[in-house]
């Protein structure tokens, strides 16, 4: 496989369609919980110097009305991407009022899940529908799993790129069912080696105790109110962070994309009792 990989590399440098990757386009969202000055979940509206969180296309809420979401346009780029995200955050704290921005995904000191508010877009049809779908959250998962921030940087190649692969490969496809194809194969890649890009650049090695109030857990403690493990990466991305064992048994498959959409049915179509 390696041999393959290393082949297909060469033959793009060699035949020039590398610089077709220049092309790429690049997008961030990144999450934030607003806290107060002494790190304590904030309990205020969503700033109105932010605009609407419903209809902003940069700045919104995910969950919470604390849990800020920045939304940065489709750059070529990721230097621009990544620039910004950096003149959302400048522009969000002129309008912040004695607030911070969270800088861990783990969440602050929370006392309970019932000082945790769901988010509010108005009282629109679309509004209120996005509220009720956060209601539905808290019931299934709770409100202390879904205030863990993260963050999602989307990444997709141009048709141009898509094309000149296919035909250096002899692929006799539609350009829409062999660009399909190779994403999938792209997803089980960056599946089959997450667990590197957490152990090099996981940084949420440790969380506020008030998150694991009443739970049984291993980690030692740190600090008054900070738990940790010696050589944790991403708490995040642990059982501890965003995850549920009724999602982790929904065996999804990413082979094709036909299998993909016909493994999403079959888990919309699964009864689970406590959901019900």
């Amino acid at each position: 496989m390696e041999f393959v990989l290393e082949q297909q590399l060469e033959k793009l440098v060699s035949d020039g369609t590398c610089v077709l990757l220049e092309s790429a386009l690049h997008g961030i969202e990144k999450e934030g919980l607003r806290v107060d000055y002494s790190g304590n979940l904030s309990q205020t509206a969503h700033p109105e110097g932010l605009g609407s969180a419903l209809t902003s296309s940069n700045i919104t809420t995910d969950y919470s009305e604390a849990l800020l979401e920045f939304i940065t346009p489709v750059f070529k780029a990721p230097e621009a991407a990544i620039q910004f995200l950096e003149n959302l955050h400048s522009f969000t704290y002129l309008n912040l009022n004695k607030e911070l921005i969270w800088a861990g995904s783990m969440p602050c000191q929370i006392p309970d899940s019932d000082s945790i508010s769901l988010a509010q877009f108005g009282s629109s049809n679309i509004g209120q529908l996005k509220h009720i779908y956060r209601v539905g959250l808290k019931h299934r998962y709770g409100s202390m799993m879904q205030v863990i921030a993260g963050i999602h940087y989307n990444f997709s190649l141009s048709d141009d790129f898509w094309r000149a692969l296919q035909e250096q490969q002899g692929n006799t496809e539609t350009l829409q069912s062999f660009r399909s194809f190779s994403y999938f194969k792209m997803i089980r890649n960056f599946r089959r080696h997450s667990w590197l890009l957490l152990y090099l650049f996981g940084a949420s090695p440790a969380l506020d105790d008030s998150f694991l109030t009443g739970k049984a857990h291993e980690l030692q403690r740190l600090h008054d109110h900070t738990l940790y493990l010696p050589y944790a990466t991403s708490l995040r991305m642990s059982d501890l962070g965003y995850s549920t064992k009724v999602q982790s048994s929904l065996n999804i498959c990413f082979n094709h994309l036909s299998t993909y959409t016909a493994s999403l049915d079959q888990a919309i179509h699964t009864s689970h009792p406590p959901y019900e």
